[in-house]
């Protein structure tokens, strides 16, 4: 039977899950595939709307029940490369905000060990705000997107979803990393992390440590409208995330995918940078999220007001 993963790297995106990937990825005892796989949400059409199609009157979705043998096959299919490693993980940024992945999780691998990651709750909403425009998912401004896009608040709502996982695995098979401390002290956040899914010590000296660097759209505006149109096409694409959409039209898609965001969807994107987030906003964000995540310090033992300034929780 093929070997199912030791570890999860469950989220919070937009919190370093994809320079860890990129880091645990360099020790040869450990096999992880290339892309998040979200096999225990692809039904969550918050999570992933473009996941779900419908055609006519019919939904088609992708079943995550233990009793879909072909969609369970397609999931053990995607570590198949690595029998061979001492561990096997996977990442999967949507995990920690789903209120169904625990369980499910729960269910097909009892002893699994999770890692999530944690930033600033309000630099992480920006920073997805971001990646959504970069990667044409969104053709509106930030502060229309808090609420078109509830992912975004979603993904910065930490505390009842630790809570969940704790209740579920166990405080001591979840483990919780900050990523401002992987900006402090690279070396320790990853002991903690490889101690935590019992991979050898890896030495940071002698790894890359980044995976790639972000560029930003010079006119957002720009960028934004760019976007309507290559909204479309990165929908079709997601939308075949599990493999099932197979002959010419899913080609074609294929192709125009490739060409659109190789030639066309990076010409705006110059910008080391991001415009700052308006203060008003800031303002809010930081009263909110303080309060949708009240008592996550007490939850993990530590007063995140004195690594997120302005944090309350």
């Amino acid at each position: 039977m093929t070997r199912l993963p030791d570890f999860i790297i469950g989220g919070a995106p937009k919190c370093g899950t994809t320079s860890l990937h990129f880091i645990l990825g360099q020790s040869p005892q450990i096999g992880l595939p290339d892309a998040e796989i979200h096999y225990f949400d692809a039904d969550d059409p918050i999570a992933h709307p473009d996941f779900l199609n419908a055609r006519g009157p019919d939904l088609k979705w992708f079943d995550t029940r233990l009793t879909h043998k072909p969609n369970l096959d397609w999931y053990a299919s995607r570590f198949s490369d690595f029998q061979d490693k001492l561990l096997i993980g996977e990442d999967s940024t949507t995990y920690l905000f789903s209120p169904v992945a625990a369980r499910r999780i729960k269910e097909l691998l009892p002893d699994v060990r999770l890692v999530f990651l944690l930033r600033n709750p309000v630099k992480r909403a920006y920073s997805q705000y971001w990646h959504l425009i970069c990667s044409a998912r969104l053709s509106c401004s930030f502060e229309q997107a808090l609420s078109l896009h509830s992912s975004i608040i979603l993904g910065s709502t930490y505390a009842p979803h630790i809570a969940q996982y704790f209740d579920v695995f166990g405080r001591d098979n979840v483990h919780i990393a900050v990523f401002e401390d992987f900006l402090a002290d690279k070396q320790a956040f990853l002991d903690g992390v490889t101690a935590h899914i019992g991979a050898p010590r890896m030495d940071v000296e002698t790894l890359q440590t980044w995976f790639n660097r972000t560029y930003y759209p010079t006119w957002p505006k720009g960028q934004q409208w760019l976007n309507r149109i290559g909204g479309r096409i990165v929908a079709g694409r997601y939308r075949n995330h599990m493999g099932q959409e197979t002959g010419l039209a899913e080609k074609i898609r294929n192709k125009l995918h490739y060409h659109w965001f190789r030639r066309i969807n990076p010409i705006l994107l110059k910008a080391e940078k991001p415009p700052a987030m308006r203060s008003e906003t800031a303002a809010y964000l930081t009263h909110h999220l303080s309060d949708r995540n009240a008592g996550l310090s007490d939850l993990l033992g530590r007063d995140l007001s004195a690594v997120w300034p302005g944090f309350r929780g």
